[in-house]
């Protein structure tokens, strides 16, 4: 099991993207816990990307145009750094 760490630049966008959706609340609570449990679980839908503001990280899908970057602590490999919640397209993306 992995233990979820939130960066700072998670906060700010987490209150744009999804506070006060329940849905997508809902939507990204199961998938902190499916990450806690296999980062590469299927229906998460895990890939490497490149981002505008983090470099190469991970990208796990919470809806059709919600993903959350992540990676792994590169000193204590059980520790998966949350970097923020983002949008698939549109002008807000974070992918290059």
């Amino acid at each position: 099991m992995y233990v979820l760490h939130f960066a700072s630049s998670f906060g700010s966008t987490y209150k744009q993207l999804i506070k006060n959706n329940q849905d997508f609340e809902k939507r990204a609570e199961r998938v902190f816990r499916l990450l806690k449990n296999d980062p590469f679980y299927p229906s998460l839908r895990s890939h490497k990307v490149n981002t505008r503001h983090f470099g190469e990280k991970w990208s796990s899908w919470i809806t059709g145009d919600l993903r959350i970057i992540w990676d792994f602590d590169e000193t204590r490999k059980l520790i998966i750094l949350i970097y923020a919640i983002t949008k698939h397209s549109g002008s807000h993306k974070e992918y290059k």
